[in-house]
């Protein structure tokens, strides 16, 4: 009956794969795999991240500092401009370790994927700081 059920997995797969092999539910290969679907769908795992933002008190300079994001300006260079934290490099946060951010920081952070100042994937959150646009450049 055994190999019944492996030549029934086989069958659900439509790439013609044994989906029994990679984990409980039966999808992946394990490997390389797994840690692409970690980068693409956040920061499963991480333990860190190498991260900017843009800060601003006031919702209004936030919204100016997306229009110009939105316009393909680069990040770093919007943060020089927009962000009133001491973050003056490009709004540079450097290496955070999971807890050292604000929860709701924290919360966006880890779940963007990587990218760069030149084509930014980028969350916004609120906090006791003020509006904070975000980016991810590497994680660990």
């Amino acid at each position: 009956m055994a190999g019944k059920k492996k030549e029934d997995n086989k069958k659900s797969d439509s790439k013609g794969k044994d989906s029994s092999k990679g984990g409980k539910d039966g999808k992946g290969k394990g490997g390389a795999d797994d840690k692409s679907k970690d980068k693409a769908g956040g920061a499963k795992g991480a333990q860190s991240i190498n991260v900017r933002h843009i800060l601003c008190e006031k919702h209004g300079k936030k919204e100016e500092a997306l229009a110009k994001l939105r316009d393909g300006v680069k990040f770093d260079e919007v943060a020089r401009e927009f962000s009133e934290d001491k973050a003056r490099q490009g709004g540079a946060l450097g290496w955070k370790t999971k807890g050292r951010l604000a929860p709701e920081f924290e919360a966006v952070a880890y779940g963007l994927e990587n990218s760069t100042t030149g084509a930014p994937k980028y969350g916004e959150a609120k906090t006791e700081f003020g509006y904070h646009i975000i980016m991810v450049e590497g994680r660990k």
